[in-house]
């Protein structure tokens, strides 16, 4: 795979075995300039389990609210409940506003929002149960772990409880959103008012034991480092092995426009596709790497497919929460847009419903 006189000669042998990689070997690939080496290595371990296939699915995403009192130090998208471009969506908007864009072929809703700090539990258990009504067969993706915790403090619920409420209204499976970066001392300056890396490990835990789905994120490109990412990946490798409920992981391109930290430049090409790379590399358990071409961008997540990427996500319409910070990606892709996008790659498009079942190859 790589030439015996390689530096990463050695972990190119423990790729090709299929054997796990070591933190210390995750440094090395994060330090690692040789980019293509890199993506040569992840795009062998992308093909080992998917072959040429591409997954994308039709979506829509719904930010019921992006009133959040938390106020994020990386966040373009939380506002106060009184600023002029504040909203908060009854359970009936938020059916209007699906209904706008909704055609037979949308399988899911991705619904995420601010933590309001006037919201009672029971309106967001009203939102889904007024989309599981008006839409009873789309998936309903909702609620980052973060937002989960929220729902539970303001129900005065246990998060078990919590979630067996969530799913009676609706809820099918949950976002990745909210990971950020783990470590302490960068999350404390980046997020310093959300909920630990741990805690955020520990509710996705009890999502998993609940019998749900979830994905996971890291947000990069802003104050952190190379050794950040390792350990953010391993810890998320390590919830996978425990309780297994991670599907597919989305490294999120940091935006720094609106944001506090507006002064950083974000990731350039070779971070994006060295982040993709090591997640491939490093993540043995979960079976999905994305490619979230409304962060990444959509030329730099078409080459991220050779870097280890096996998914898109969706036709997603209406995105606000990266637009929010400076996101020029646009807000939608086509059905025919991603299909041809996809085989721009020189793979194939395969239509897939939110659990990742097939639903139509298309070559």
């Amino acid at each position: 795979m790589l030439p015996t006189s390689h530096p990463l000669h050695d972990i190119a042998r423990r790729v090709d075995a299929g054997q796990r990689l070591s933190f210390d070997d995750g440094l090395r690939l994060a330090q690692s300039h040789d980019l293509p080496a890199l993506g040569v290595l992840a795009h062998a371990v992308r093909a080992r389990l998917h072959g040429d296939d591409v997954y994308y699915n039709v979506n829509r995403h719904l930010n019921p609210t992006n009133v959040c009192y938390v106020g994020c130090e990386l966040c373009a998208y939380g506002d106060d409940p009184n600023a002029p471009d504040a909203w908060s969506y009854s359970p009936q908007e938020c059916v209007e506003i699906a209904r706008r864009d909704f055609t037979p072929q949308v399988g899911e809703f991705h619904i995420v929002g601010g933590l309001h700090p006037r919201w009672k539990f029971g309106v967001y258990l009203d939102i889904l149960r007024a989309l599981k009504e008006a839409f009873p067969t789309v998936h309903l993706k909702a609620f980052t772990m973060v937002e989960v915790d929220f729902l539970a403090k303001i129900g005065k619920l246990s998060v078990p409880d919590t979630i067996a409420a969530l799913r009676d209204a609706g809820l099918d499976s949950c976002p990745g959103g909210g990971a950020e970066i783990f470590d302490p001392e960068v999350r404390d300056k980046i997020a310093s008012k959300k909920m630990s890396g741990e805690r955020w490990l520990e509710v996705a835990g009890l999502v998993h034991e609940a019998g749900l789905k979830s994905n996971c994120t890291m947000l990069f490109g802003h104050i952190e480092e190379p050794r950040h990412w390792v350990d953010h990946l391993v810890k998320l490798r390590e919830q996978q092995d425990a309780t297994g409920g991670f599907q597919c992981f989305i490294p999120l391109a940091f935006h720094p426009a609106n944001t506090k930290y507006d002064m950083l430049p974000g990731p350039d090409l070779t971070m994006k596709l060295k982040v993709i790379a090591l997640s491939r590399l490093l993540l043995d358990n979960i079976p999905h790497v994305k490619a979230y071409w409304v962060m990444l961008g959509r030329e730099a997540a078409q080459v991220a497919l050779r870097f280890g990427a096996n998914d898109l996500d969706g036709t997603v319409i209406d995105e606000r929460v990266t637009f929010a910070a400076g996101g020029a990606a646009g807000k939608g892709m086509t059905v025919e847009e991603i299909r041809a996008f996809i085989r721009g790659a020189g793979l194939r498009p395969v239509l897939r419903d939110t659990l990742y079942n097939p639903l139509e190859a298309v070559g």
